[in-house]
């Protein structure tokens, strides 16, 4: 009796732990290692229904889905509504901050049942990891749902619904939207955009730009309002937009310069480790550098100790171009060259030209215009001004180390300014730079550096992973200027192209407007 007495208290506060929780994952964000297509898209786990699924890339492990509850809480309970494809093996991970996680429950044996899992848990982030498939397809879920209590019973009310949601320029492949701001009691953390119903995206600004779409098809879009403490508003009056007829041959590129400190995994604050992923999740047609590739002296060494694990992975794919860090190697450029190989030089000098869909890339060497020769034009220069002359491609980009404008540490390059002429006079659409380690994106410039529609963007992102430089006073041209890590999202179509600035959070951070090219 006396043991049954001292008992009783504490399945008295366990009673009242599961009366207290609620469902926190319904509608939050969600992040997926792959999909099986974009009708299996993450955000169908955690919509309510069970008419709707998740699904995994086939055939591979391990696989994962994270939800971002918008909070931290108390989890205490994890339920699984498998379909047909479901894991043998398999576990619930909890994190505070989405990149760190703790394993909170493991099963070892699943059957393709339904799965109410009783944890105990803290943390913002609920992971499910894959780790053996129980069928040859991936791993599908009807819905993911976690129970629990947030810690601040505070902030219960949801900001305003965003208003006047405005569709913009229309491609073949994208779409831009504008809307109103919302308000909060607290605050607002950033706007879901909805295009059919499913969340494609977050935005921190009252812009996005949706790419990749299907040319002369109509979509539906919205946008809703959250906070920091997960509160989400209702979606906006939706707007249909119906993209232009055309070719619809389009592609995704990233790109980013001043990748590789000397370090790893091993260390969080490794950035390059992070940016690395973003590229992954993008799974561009190629990839852009745009120099100082690998720190501090650049030797083979480094490149293999440090870039080779990270950005190596898409050695394949990438179009690589030298920054001056590369030119401080005991020999100039060897390790550069001796990493890189054939795509190093691929027109047998460190500057070339490529070509995909109706774009021409030019990837300039600009250590060649830090020496202060005036006396003579270089041979790249001729080199340069032939190759404008023979493009037949109707969209053109540049991209060499240092930029001729810049409100980064180093500041404007007059070193460039040739280079810069030759652009502007030449009809460039769009030209990146690295060097200063940041994120700066212009409204097009002429020669002068005054805006003029007539003239190409410039866009600095030196922000791939090396240390971050202070930041001086924007340029009356700059569009955006932030001192952040991040991988440009490149959108390129038959006639146009987009920018998107993704932070190492997955989040876009800048989106700039839809250019159509000059010729």
């Amino acid at each position: 009796m006396v043991a049954a007495i001292t008992l009783l208290p504490g399945a008295i506060a366990a009673a009242s732990i599961l009366q207290a929780d609620v469902l926190l994952s319904q509608g939050k964000l969600v992040a997926t290692s792959t999909v099986e297509s974009s009708s299996y898209a993450g955000t169908k786990a955690v919509d309510g229904s069970t008419t709707t699924r998740w699904a995994s890339a086939e055939g591979a492990d391990p696989q994962w889905l994270r939800i971002d509850l918008g909070q931290s809480a108390a989890i205490h309970r994890v339920l699984l509504n498998w379909e047909a494809a479901y894991a043998k093996k398999y576990r619930i991970e909890v994190s505070d901050d989405g990149t760190t996680f703790t394993t909170a429950s493991t099963v070892d044996a699943g059957d393709g049942k339904t799965d109410d899992l009783t944890v105990n848990a803290h943390g913002r982030y609920v992971r499910f990891v894959g780790v053996t498939r129980a069928t040859s397809y991936g791993y599908s879920l009807w819905e993911m749902q976690v129970f629990g209590s947030t810690d601040s019973s505070g902030d219960t009310q949801a900001p305003t619904t965003p208003a006047g949601l405005t569709a913009g320029t229309t491609t073949a492949t994208s779409a831009a939207l504008t809307w109103s701001a919302a308000t909060d009691n607290v605050g607002v953390a950033g706007y879901d955009v909805l295009r059919d119903g499913t969340v494609v995206a977050t935005s921190t600004t009252l812009s996005y730009t949706d790419s990749g779409l299907t040319p002369d098809t109509s979509y539906s879009y919205a946008v809703r309002a959250r906070d920091a403490a997960g509160n989400v508003s209702g979606s906006s009056t939706p707007v249909t937009v119906k993209t232009k007829a055309g070719s619809g041959t389009s592609f995704v590129l990233a790109a980013a310069g001043d990748i590789a400190e000397r370090c790893t995994s091993s260390s969080s604050s490794c950035a390059h480790v992070k940016t690395a992923k973003l590229v992954d999740a993008m799974k561009p047609a190629a990839v852009i550098t745009m120099g100082d590739n690998q720190y501090d002296d650049a030797h083979l060494s480094d490149f293999k100790s440090y870039y080779d694990k990270t950005w190596g992975k898409f050695k394949t794919i990438t179009r690589p171009i030298p920054g001056n860090h590369e030119s401080y190697d005991d020999t100039p450029f060897k390790g550069y060259e001796d990493y890189f190989g054939a795509i190093a030089k691929p027109q047998g000098k460190r500057y070339y030209s490529w070509e995909m869909g109706n774009w021409h890339f030019i990837a300039l060497d600009s250590n060649d215009f830090v020496t202060h020769d005036d006396f003579a034009e270089p041979p790249q220069i001729t080199w340069l001004k032939q190759d404008l002359a023979k493009n037949t491609k109707g969209c053109v980009a540049a991209y060499y180390h240092h930029p001729r404008w810049s409100s980064g540490d180093h500041g404007d390059n007059p070193d460039s300014t040739e280079l810069w002429n030759i652009m502007t006079a030449n009809k460039v659409d769009l030209v990146l730079n690295g060097h200063d380690h940041d994120y700066e994106r212009f409204v097009p410039q002429n020669a002068d550096g005054k805006a003029d529609a007539n003239g190409p963007v410039e866009i600095v992102g030196g922000s791939g992973g090396a240390n971050l430089y202070d930041l001086s006073p924007a340029h009356q041209t700059t569009a955006k200027l932030l001192k952040t890590f991040g991988v440009l999202k490149l959108s390129m179509t038959d006639t146009s192209f987009q920018s998107q600035l993704i932070g190492v959070d997955g989040k876009v951070l800048d989106s700039s407007p839809t250019y159509t090219c000059h010729r």
